[in-house]
């Protein structure tokens, strides 16, 4: 006989203790809200009404021509800066109530304060603003910054640090230079470029992996070693015999057919040197590799836990020492733009910090190949600015304009990039 059973309530787990909810984080509403009332005050209130800018879109290519635009300059600049004060107060709200805010926000802050800069700047001036133009110099200077990006996050993303990229720009830019005035071939030396940024990576793996020599100092002490040597073979060789060894050809622009002629998306993206269409390529195949297949499955184990990745088989060092010098030899690729690709002679130090401009759009792009090729677009956008806005003849003191890159690199990091986590093990050796 069974014993009898009578109903019981089930036994409740104890309440799981209430997690403390992380800080709101008010540094993106500040941000945004600071910047809307200097471009209302500055753009549009203060400046004397009566004024027209004008803008023109198209070129004498496209399929279609779009008659240039003309705005009253102050009603216009006011309307986009309570449009980017209308945004900043959606921040607030959003972040007040802890909801994430995806990356249109931002995105349509930045356009509406840039256009209001814009504005403001061509007020009154006789040169229109060519927004067509503006947006394909961008895209032209962002290549250096692009790969020397993608150059530090290949070593980043397997635990080197790569403060050298400003010397593997230098590098490829020399023997790009060379090789392409030698041969009479730019794109001779645009292979020769990433070579240059390979040995200079090789010095890089030697001295951080098999001495474990401080991968900061390795980095600023190839810098200088670059530069020492590039300065002195261009003093002794290339200054003797510039027409032999420092006149290389500039890479041709190549319109894409039909995709060229589309008014705005055209010019910007489909009527550049190939040194642009094999960035896209880069970017594209950098992405997908890194985060969808098993050698980018590696790569991130080998950056973020070493010591897991060789109990399951990894050679985690000799996994460092390959995506180094790939990472390299991608910013090598970078430097042939300012030979080759801008059609320019070798120069003492002509990179001009491009290298650690790369490193600031590695960090605001969060380690990731799209992301870093937003950011050097904002870092190409700001650098094209203010060569444009120097034609158009701003109020803006030359001075002032030769900043911008520079101010806005530091504002992007300081202001935008909030709590970022670099990889676990960056910059620690892997000793067995």
């Amino acid at each position: 006989m069974s014993a009898p059973t009578t109903d019981r309530p089930a036994a409740t787990a104890p309440d799981e203790a209430a997690k403390p909810l992380a800080p709101i984080s008010w540094k993106a509403p500040t941000g945004y809200g600071v910047f809307s009332v200097l471009s209302l005050v500055l753009f549009g209130l203060l400046p004397d009404s009566g004024r027209e800018s004008t803008f023109t879109i198209s070129t004498s290519k496209d399929f279609f021509q779009i008659d240039p635009i003309t705005v009253p300059s102050k009603s216009t600049a006011i309307l986009l800066s309570l449009i980017a004060l209308g945004l900043a107060v959606f921040s607030y709200v959003e972040t007040k109530n802890r909801r994430k805010v995806g990356v249109w926000l931002p995105a349509i802050f930045g356009v509406c304060v840039v256009m209001a800069f814009l504005v403001w700047a061509d007020a009154g001036k006789d040169s229109p603003i060519p927004l067509t133009g503006l947006l394909q110099g961008s895209l032209f200077l962002a290549i250096p910054l692009v790969f020397g990006a993608l150059s530090g996050l290949l070593c980043e993303r397997s635990g080197i640090i790569n403060v050298a990229i400003e010397g593997q720009l230098l590098a490829g830019a020399f023997l790009a230079a060379v090789v392409a005035s030698i041969t009479s071939s730019a794109y001779a030396g645009l292979i020769a470029a990433p070579i240059a940024g390979a040995l200079v990576g090789a010095l890089l793996v030697l001295f951080s992996i098999k001495y474990v020599v401080n991968q900061i100092i390795v980095g600023v002490v190839l810098n200088v070693l670059v530069i020492g040597v590039t300065s002195y073979l261009f003093s002794t060789v290339l200054k003797n015999d510039a027409a032999r060894y420092n006149s290389p050809p500039k890479l041709p622009t190549i319109d894409i057919p039909v995709l060229s002629q589309i008014p705005v998306i055209g010019p910007v993206l489909f009527r550049q040197t190939v040194l642009v269409y094999v960035m896209y390529v880069v970017v594209a195949l950098l992405q997908i590799f890194i985060f969808r297949s098993r050698w980018g499955l590696r790569l991130r184990a080998v950056g973020e836990h070493p010591k897991a990745a060789d109990t399951v088989g990894i050679k985690v060092n000799r996994t460092r020492m390959r995506s180094t010098i790939l990472g390299s030899a991608v910013a090598g690729l970078g430097g042939a733009f300012f030979t080759v690709a801008a059609g320019l002679a070798f120069g003492k130090e002509m990179t001009g910090g491009k290298g650690f401009i790369a490193l600031a759009a590695m960090i605001l792009g969060r380690w990731n190949p799209v992301g870093a090729l937003a950011a050097a677009l904002l870092f190409g956008f700001s650098d094209n600015l203010q060569v444009v806005l120097g034609i158009v003849g701003t109020p803006i003191p030359s001075q002032i304009m030769l900043m911008t890159p520079y101010v806005v690199t530091i504002f992007a990091v300081a202001g935008l990039v909030g709590r970022v986590r670099p990889p676990a093990s960056e910059g620690i050796p892997y000793v067995k």
